[in-house]
């Protein structure tokens, strides 16, 4: 989610809490407790899928929502819209201080039953916002306990930066879960405690006395209860293929734009997503790059970081506004998800789609790499036909050195647990496998049927 060097502020959380575990001194603000590792399955073992991908995206299911203001629309890509907005209401924006008036209109969607109660949520969306206009997500879950969560916000978003900060909201909790940046967490998994359901609830915005709109085409989240694990099965090598996408380096961006999260060496997650958004043809004009510094190399990196910026994260490795603005670029979808394993992978390959992962390691657990990380995005491109890892790593000196062959074994590892020892030997958390997808919005047939056999729809 991070810098490729230096630790973000959510693995931070995550290191407090692996201490309190492990019995070290840690600070009084925790992130969600760990549990106990439990034993990892034996290789050729087959286990339940822990992940729940979820999202609303035909003009059924947008009917089926309830609406206050809002009208569904039907096409080729249906969405939602603001109708007759449902009232007036004033937001102070925490990042600028400035009040305005907005009208507003909300869908709430069905409550959705997930298959694998959740310790984890991260919800994703598509939108085009047009200047003047923005949105709000929100979710709200019942527990295990019958009890059920606040509404908490999920992210306020907007295409670009004039109308609002696009921003998380931290200081979001009820003694039993809380949202960490884009994440919702049960904070003590432990205890047994799940999420079993969930409503997502947004919030369109306009400036008052307009016929402006913001069109959501797609909402949705994904929960999970990946197993604590130092290490994941080993998976059998299956395909041998390679996509050409094109390769950009953050850190020649070093110094540029420090006010996006000081600048190229943190750009891991805009880098890597303005990778797949070209590789599927998006394209920026001339003119969205006249703000940028002609003598600066691939303005379009920079122009990604800006536009992905968290203003409350301070970063740009928010996962639900990275995969939004890809969702801007005409004729693209985009989700946050996690994945199983490298089979998984290996079908998205196969189909031609590649994906956004994110890990974090230590300097030697990653042959070639070069480097250790507390959290890092790279893109997942093809494997070679001893089944090794391809991928465009944005850590690299320049863009001729992003493509990169890794370990099957080591990325693996890497990339799906969720427990790792960091440098001072204590023990932190690992991603479990998150990653982004960007696809196109009509799928073909076999782009379609990989996808839902990795559980997305």
């Amino acid at each position: 989610m991070s810098r490729a060097q230096q630790p973000s502020r959510r693995t931070v959380l995550a290191v407090a809490v692996a201490a309190a575990v492990t019995g070290a001194a840690a600070p009084a603000a925790a992130a969600p407790a760990a549990t106990a590792p439990r034993p990892a399955a034996e290789p050729g073992q087959t286990q339940p899928r822990p992940i729940d991908h979820h999202a609303w995206t035909t003009h059924r299911d947008w009917r089926r929502g309830a609406a206050q203001g809002v009208r569904a629309v039907p096409g080729r890509r249906p969405g939602v819209v603001i109708g007759a907005p449902a009232g007036r209401t004033d937001y102070t924006d925490p990042h600028t201080g400035t009040t305005a008036t907005w009208e507003y209109a909300t869908w709430t969607s069905p409550e959705h039953r997930l298959a694998v109660p959740a310790t984890e949520v991260v919800a994703s969306w598509n939108a085009h916002t047009p200047e003047g206009t923005w949105l709000q997500v929100e979710l709200r879950g019942t527990y295990s306990d019958g009890t059920e969560t606040p509404w908490y916000v999920m992210g306020r978003w907007a295409a670009g930066d004039r109308d609002i900060k696009r921003t998380s909201v931290d200081d979001q909790s009820d003694g039993k879960s809380t949202i960490w940046t884009d994440t919702f967490a049960i904070d003590d998994a432990g205890s047994g405690l799940r999420l079993t359901s969930y409503r997502l609830r947004l919030t369109l915005y306009r400036r008052p006395g307009t016929r402006l709109t913001p069109t959501v085409w797609r909402l949705g989240a994904m929960g999970s209860d990946v197993p604590d694990r130092f290490t994941v099965p080993a998976s059998t090598p299956g395909l041998a293929q390679e996509l050409a996408v094109p390769r950009y380096s953050q850190e020649i961006h070093k110094g540029q734009y420090p006010e996006y999260d000081n600048g190229g060496e943190a750009w891991c997650s805009p880098t890597s997503s303005q990778m797949i958004i070209e590789y599927w043809g998006g394209r920026l004009t001339p003119e969205q790059l006249s703000w940028v510094d002609p003598s600066y190399a691939d303005p379009q990196v920079d122009h990604a970081a800006r536009f992905t910026y968290d203003h409350q994260y301070e970063g740009c490795g928010n996962w639900p506004f990275n995969a939004a603005y890809a969702a801007t670029f005409e004729g693209l979808q985009s989700v946050v998800t996690r994945l199983a394993s490298l089979t998984d992978l290996e079908t998205l390959i196969a189909a031609g789609i590649p994906a956004i992962t994110s890990q974090s390691f230590l300097k030697g657990e990653l042959t070639g790499a070069g480097y250790g990380t507390s959290g890092h995005l790279m893109t997942v491109i093809g494997f070679t036909a001893d089944g090794d890892v391809i991928a465009n790593d944005p850590a690299s000196p320049d863009d001729a050195a992003v493509r990169r062959v890794y370990l099957r074994r080591e990325f693996e590892n890497v990339w799906l647990r969720t427990k790792r020892y960091n440098a001072s030997g204590k023990v932190v958390s690992g991603t479990g496998g998150v990653c982004y997808l960007y696809f196109p919005a009509h799928p073909t047939p076999p782009q379609r049927r990989a996808l839902a056999a990795v559980g997305v729809r």
